[in-house]
């Protein structure tokens, strides 16, 4: 009757401690030197699509799809995009090959201009034919003058504005690497 009054109130029978303490003997405290320190690992930013009210007034009727896609470039244009809402799971598993590439597009040797218009094309056909996951390849910018990628640059800024994108980042390497663009689009509804 004691040990049920015992595990009621909380309280240690003094017998119980004195069995646990002859059992596990004696203790010693780890000195504070052992202790590892957890450390924060810092986080790419990921560029975040602009407002709905803004993207809606973008799309006005009667207007072209290349009218939408601007050629303002910010300075700093990250590897990775994810659309306002989503998972950052999403891009993790559109990095790990999640989703297998449905069809591709080489931009190679285009101009901005006619780039622009081809992806644009690109990424409504392959909207309307239900596909989620495509590659863009803009290469790399290893032969232009500065030894930087305008096209990449563009594509990506591109990639960013287009209402169809979801998520994007650098394909694998058997896929072109940071000079291709792996891109979730939304489902066909």
């Amino acid at each position: 009757m004691k040990k049920e009054a015992d595990s009621k109130t909380g309280r240690i029978n003094p017998e119980d401690a004195a069995l646990f303490r002859a059992s596990v003997g004696e203790v010693k405290l780890l000195a504070e030197t052992d202790r590892v320190a957890p450390q924060v690992v810092a986080r790419k930013p990921v560029l975040r699509r602009a407002d709905k009210d803004q993207q809606t007034s973008a799309t006005r009727p009667g207007g072209s799809p290349a009218d939408i896609l601007s050629d303002f470039v910010p300075e700093i244009i990250a590897d990775d995009y994810l659309a306002n809402g989503l998972s950052r799971m999403t891009l993790r598993k559109l990095r790990r090959g999640t989703w297998p590439v449905q069809d591709s597009l080489d931009l190679h040797g285009n101009t901005s201009d006619a780039s622009r218009k081809l992806l644009q094309q690109f990424l409504q056909q392959a909207t309307n034919r239900g596909l989620r996951c495509v590659l863009v390849i803009h290469g790399k910018g290893l032969n232009s003058q500065d030894g930087e990628g305008i096209l990449r640059k563009l594509t990506r800024h591109w990639l960013a504005q287009h209402m169809q994108v979801l998520a994007f980042c650098n394909a694998q390497p058997r896929d072109g690497g940071s000079g291709a663009a792996v891109v979730l689009l939304k489902a066909a509804s």
